[in-house]
């Protein structure tokens, strides 16, 4: 199996969760540039439990879009917890979707720095009425990588969340 029919078999497994529990889901994305929304579209059916994705590359897309604060990204940064945080709450704020998933990272080859080096990555997941949970994964290789391996684990942890829910 070649690593684009795992990605969409995780998309066809996140549907069916999805489906089983009557919610929709909903992308706040950065550094995917809109992957997390292409891979799960690439679903058939996907528009009964996929609402909307947001592709918020800038900062002033983030603060417009998603209603992040220019004083969260002046202290913590686009790519931090706080940030991927107001991003999935922004997501499910704007919309009317039951689960979200935000992801902003340092894709690459530039863009890195001491504290954030290139491959470093915040997602944060959340349901409707409850928290977000973020995360901060390091993925190794290229930029192709880096972004493939932030689209994977944002829809492995859309699928946790729902599969944990009773």
């Amino acid at each position: 199996m070649n690593e684009s029919e795992t990605l969409d078999a995780l998309a066809e497994r996140l549907g069916a969760v999805l489906v089983a529990r009557g919610w929709s889901v909903a992308t706040a994305e950065s550094c995917t540039g809109g992957g997390i929304a292409e891979v799960i579209t690439r679903v058939a059916g996907s528009s009964a439990w996929f609402e909307q994705g947001f592709v918020t590359y800038s900062n002033a897309a983030k603060q417009t879009q998603l209603g992040v604060t220019a004083e969260t990204l002046e202290i913590w940064g686009a790519v931090s917890s706080a940030t991927v945080e107001a991003m999935v709450t922004g997501a499910l704020t704007h919309g009317t979707a039951d689960a979200a998933v935000a992801v902003s990272g340092v894709a690459g080859p530039g863009g890195g720095s001491p504290s954030r080096p290139v491959g470093t990555v915040w997602l944060a997941w959340a349901r409707r009425g409850y928290p977000p949970e973020a995360r901060c994964i390091h993925f190794p290789g290229d930029r192709a990588a880096v972004r493939e391996g932030s689209v994977r684990a944002a829809i492995e942890g859309l699928i946790a969340e729902a599969e944990a829910t009773p």
